[in-house]
Parts: structure tokens; C-alpha cells; sequence
């Protein structure tokens, strides 16, 4: 039974409304991608079950994953197999010797897909999950016009509330880095730090470059402020960090910062795409990851060009970047794809192929993505994705997620 409940989509005259809405209430300044709107005009409804269900999967997802980076920080014998460059493994091997960056509010998005098999996971994001402003604000302006459904839960809400409890101050100094010249990494961040101004944090927008560490204590030094940091918000790819100057000290993502950081650059243990290629040398025990991950090889022990059972993806892919499934893109990205994999197939894995059950929508069949947020190990709300095709990429919908409330026979109604 699908876990989708089906909803009337919002007319033409209410959707721009709330697309407007969302641009300057949610900072969602991307709503489309060159002639693609990627804002959905009715949210994704779930049973009351199947949000259980999945909730239930996400929380135990989150403990294992915390459980085998805490493994993996100790076991620089594997962190060559996960396809790390070598700056970033030489970074985790002194986290090996001499602990971690103090981390704080671990944020990670699990992402689920419904299929003829039951539910499947296609990645974790536990290095920089985005889409918050999507999944708490672009949901709160479209809750109104389904009053019967009910709210997943407040990501950016449960987020902020962590991030304040772990900075130990009335007032604490932020600084949430990120990569300053993408709008989308930008927009989470403005998002993000309106919503940790209204608990009373002085919040600072920088780059990585801004960032100065004085006895392992982090410090902004930018034209605007100079002054010392609480807490460190870090929304810049870790395997991007190794490619900064060494005097903004990079390095303390990794190891060696007093000041908390969410997330510590020890994520990318189970970031990457090929975490699944050490689990058996791990003592920690991983019985979700292990029954709802697809089968997971190395490019050279699996036979991808053989039939369409398999597909190609980048170790350190985001965003469905360069992710290899035949028939949902064009020729020439197959031919690319396939290429990188076979002379750099340490950068790559190949994953069996799970079918995501198509959901009937007024603009065709639609194949949905519900990125479930945790917050350490609460699951704290959801948002979806929705694409024509079986591959969610930048140029899918972002959706709202709601469960089905207590007034299921108005279903599809919208209110007056």
C-alpha cells in the first residue's frame, strides 16, 4: 500500500501567492532552475503508519551512524577505501590520534524512497544536509491551505534549539560558514540565523576564510567583526575544506577546535558513498543501514555495464551530481559517468538499483524522495522532493511534508 495520500494541488492564483511568500519569508531565492519551477504546488501527505514507520528507521539510522564514525575516527586503516582525498585523511588521522573537533547539535538527513520492496534509503547527508528553510518555513506557509494534515516536526526549530543549548551562553556569538558564493548554501544560512536571532544569538555570516583559531578557539576576524565564537556552524563541504590556505586552519574542522562545531568534518566517515565498503570491518553493528542501503560495491567488483541493475555515483557526490542511471539522463552524461568510474573507480560506487514506485499526480507520474531530518538521534520533521524521473537532482520539486491529521475525510480540500 503506497504510504502517500493523494492532495489537490493549489490554483494558479493561491501557489504564487505562497511562491512569492516563500522567496522573502523563507529565503527560498531559487524557486526555479533555468526554465524548471522547483516548488511544488501541493505538499507530500503521509499515513499516520508510514511516517511511524519511517521515523522509527531514521532515529535507529541515526544512532548506528554516529556510532560507526565514533569507530571510524579510530581506524585510519580504512579511510584510504572511502575514497577521501589524501589532504582530508591525513586531517582524520591526527583526529585518530588526538580526538575529534568538539562537536555539537549533529545534524543529518536520511534520505527514503519508497519502492515495490518496501522503504530504501539512497544516502545519508551527514556532512552539510541542506533544505532546512524548505522543510520548516516553505511547510509552515503552505500548512494553512491543508488544515486536515498535520506537521512533521520543525527542523530549523529543533536545529537552532540544539545549537543554543550546546553554545552554554545567554547570548552567543555564531558564526554559520558556508560557501559564500552559492546563493542556495546562502539562503539556508539567512534562514538559520533569523531563527537563532529570535532565541537571542548574535549571529555572523562568513566563509571558512573568516575564520581565525587562536589555541584551538575559534575566532571571526572579518571587516564587520573581530571577536571570538561560541560556536561554529559549518555549512562548506569538508572535502572542499583541504583546498583553503593553510592559515585559515581547516584542519580544526577535523581536530583540535575547543569551540563546538556542528557539524565536525569527522562526518565525512559516513558521508561518503563508500562507507558501506568497510562496514564488515567494523565492530558497531549497522542492521538498519544494512536493510535499507542497497547493495554496495566497489566499481570493480560489480558488473555495472552489464544490464541497468546497477548504478554509478560519485563517492562524494551532492545533489544527485553525477549520479549514473541510463535512462533518466542524457548520452553524453552516461558516456562521462561511466568513464570516471573506470579509470577512477576508487572515487566511485556502484549500488544495486532499487525501482521508487511512481506516485499519480496532476502533472503525470512523479517519483518522490522524503529527506527525514535528525537532530544527534531525534528525528525532528521532514521535507520531499519530487522529480518526472526515477533521479532526484537540482532540478527536482522541494515539497512539503505533512501526515495525515485527524480530519481525513476532507482530504484534498484545501481551506477556504
Amino acid at each position: 500500500m503506497t504510504p502517500w495520500l493523494p492532495v489537490t494541488p493549489l490554483g494558479n492564483a493561491e501557489f504564487a501567492q505562497l511562491r512569492r511568500r516563500a522567496i522573502f519569508e523563507c529565503d527560498k531565492w531559487d524557486p526555479q532552475v533555468g526554465d524548471v519551477g522547483v516548488v511544488a504546488r501541493a505538499p507530500l501527505v503521509m499515513r499516520t503508519s508510514a511516517w511511524t514507520e519511517v521515523a522509527e528507521m531514521a532515529a535507529a539510522l541515526a544512532r548506528e551512524t554516529l556510532a560507526a564514525e565514533a569507530e571510524l575516527m579510530t581506524r585510519p586503516d580504512l579511510h584510504r577505501r572511502l575514497g577521501l582525498p589524501r589532504a582530508v585523511r591525513r586531517a582524520l588521522a591526527v583526529a585518530a590520534s588526538a580526538g575529534g573537533s568538539r562537536g555539537a547539535a549533529r545534524l543529518v538527513r536520511f534520505d527514503f524512497h519508497f519502492t515495490d520492496e518496501g522503504w530504501r534509503i539512497s544516502e545519508a547527508n551527514t556532512d552539510v544536509p541542506g533544505g532546512l528553510n524548505e522543510a520548516s518555513g516553505f511547510a509552515a506557509l503552505m500548512a494553512p491551505h491543508y488544515p486536515w494534515a498535520a506537521s512533521t516536526g520543525d527542523p530549523a526549530g529543533a536545529y537552532c534549539d540544539a545549537l543554543i543549548a550546546a553554545a552554554r551562553s545567554a547570548a552567543p556569538v555564531l558564526a554559520l560558514v558556508h560557501a559564500t558564493a552559492y546563493s542556495d548554501d546562502q539562503q539556508m544560512m539567512t534562514y538559520l540565523a533569523r531563527r537563532l536571532e529570535a532565541r537571542g544569538a548574535r549571529v555572523h555570516l562568513a566563509s571558512p576564510a573568516h575564520i581565525r583559531w587562536q589555541d584551538g578557539r575559534a575566532r571571526l576576524d572579518a571587516a564587520w567583526w573581530r571577536g571570538p565564537i561560541d560556536l561554529v556552524v559549518r555549512f562548506f563541504p569538508s572535502e572542499w575544506l583541504h583546498m583553503l590556505p593553510a592559515r585559515s586552519g581547516w584542519a580544526h574542522y577535523f581536530a583540535g577546535s575547543l569551540t563546538p562545531i556542528a557539524n565536525p568534518s569527522t562526518a565525512m566517515l559516513t558521508q561518503t558513498k563508500r562507507f558501506p565498503l568497510v562496514w564488515d570491518d567494523l565492530r558497531t553493528p549497522l542492521p538498519t543501514w544494512r536493510a535499507l542501503l542497497p547493495e554496495t560495491r566497489d566499481p570493480r567488483k560489480a558488473p555495472w555495464r552489464q544490464g541497468r541493475e546497477w548504478v554509478l555515483k560519485p563517492a562524494l557526490g551532492r545533489v544527485g551530481e553525477g549520479v549514473g542511471v541510463p535512462e533518466a539522463i542524457e548520452a553524453r552524461d552516461w558516456t562521462r559517468i561511466k568513464r570516471g568510474a573506470t579509470w577512477f573507480p576508487s572515487q566511485w560506487v556502484a549500488q544495486r538499483r532499487f525501482r521508487t514506485a511512481a506516485m499519480d499526480t496532476p502533472e503525470g507520474d512523479s517519483f518522490p524522495c522524503l529527506g527525514v531530518y535528525t537532530v544527534d538521534d531525534r528525528v525532528v520533521g521532514a521535507y520531499g522532493r519530487l522529480a518526472p524521473r526515477p533521479l532526484i537532482d537540482a532540478r527536482a520539486t522541494d515539497a512539503a511534508v505533512f501526515i495525515e491529521g485527524q480530519r481525513a475525510e476532507g482530504r484534498g480540500q484545501k481551506a477556504s
